[in-house]
């Protein structure tokens, strides 16, 4: 019988990383995940060309993103990684992208644990367009939702803020970019920082153990925030210079290149937004510090219905244009 282009492109490229028991090495119609005593957590994220990636960002980066974005979703829950299928619509397959693109993913899939179960190809004649629906376990009742956050609960977030904002920035040739032109050094991390996130996996069963609500920050600390507020009925009052920067941001910030308001609605941060019981928050942030997280108390849960405040050092609410990145 002789192959599609279709299976002779899964059986070069991707039939190779598929390594698991459960994925019938490609020859089957769907794979097998076992739950092992565990509930599923279940995630999907897509990236398309021009959207969430540029046509010149290299394909390595490319496919660790797609991979990242959802296995950051899985760790703002609580859950270990198990698996992830993938769609992949291609205008063309050219040896030169597919090959690094798949060598790349099948490394994030073994350094994360989160194996190639399946997917699909397909062509198409608009942008590059990958999704990806990635598996977790969790124990059974223990996801961490929205919901949940109490007033008199610390606002947390993992990491920096901002600095994939300001990698497409430099990318993009904006101001950001003039401003460091000559720090090569700051230039390279941001990038880095918009092409390959850094998801905080290792936090993953902290946030179970102490936070009463989270989810990650993919399209604006001020954005997600106010989701997470939302779903749990409460608003927050942040107090916004203690907000983690990077040191290019910061520097960014204190010369006036940009303001707060980009750092904090820009998107693709891919840190994790939680709250936790004050009770239980030196315990949360010793355990953090285990798993080589960095994590700042940034603010307070609070009652009420508004949306989440963001205070400068004068305690004056910043007003800020719009909340997050948006599709639509």
């Amino acid at each position: 019988m002789i192959a599609s282009g279709e299976d002779a492109l899964i059986a070069r490229y991707f039939k190779p990383i598929a390594t698991d028991p459960g994925a019938f090495g490609l020859d089957d119609d769907a794979a097998v995940l076992k739950a092992q005593g565990a509930d599923i957590v279940v995630t999907t994220d897509a990236i398309v060309e021009g959207v969430h990636f540029l046509p010149s960002d290299p394909p390595e980066t490319v496919a660790r993103k797609a991979l990242r974005v959802n296995l950051s979703d899985l760790a703002a829950k609580g859950a270990q990684p198990a698996g992830f299928v993938l769609t992949l619509a291609l205008r063309t397959a050219e040896d030169a992208w597919l090959k690094p693109f798949a060598a790349a993913l099948g490394e994030d899939a073994k350094s994360y644990a989160c194996p190639l179960l399946g997917g699909d190809t397909v062509s198409t004649p608009g942008p590059l367009s990958i999704s990806i629906t990635a598996f977790g376990r969790v124990p059974a009742g223990k996801m961490v939702h929205r919901s949940g956050a109490q007033r008199g609960d610390r606002v947390v977030v993992s990491g920096t803020i901002g600095d994939a904002a300001l990698g497409l920035d430099v990318l993009k040739g904006g101001a950001v970019a003039a401003a460091l032109a000559g720090d090569e050094a700051a230039r390279q991390m941001l990038i880095g920082r918009y092409r390959v996130p850094q998801p905080r996996d290792a936090l993953a069963v902290a946030i179970r153990n102490y936070a009463s609500a989270a989810m990650d920050v993919s399209d604006g600390l001020a954005g997600d925030l106010t989701k997470l507020c939302a779903a749990s009925g409460v608003s927050a009052a942040i107090h916004a210079p203690g907000i983690p920067l990077s040191r290019p941001a910061a520097s960014l910030v204190a010369n006036r290149t940009v303001g707060i308001d980009m750092l904090i609605t820009g998107g693709d941060d891919y840190e994790i937004v939680c709250t936790v019981p004050e009770a239980d928050f030196e315990a949360f942030a010793q355990d953090a510090r285990k798993a080589g997280v960095n994590v700042t108390p940034i603010g307070a849960v609070i009652a009420g219905s508004a949306v989440p405040s963001f205070l400068d050092g004068q305690g004056r609410e910043l007003a800020l244009k719009s909340r997050s990145w948006s599709h639509f």
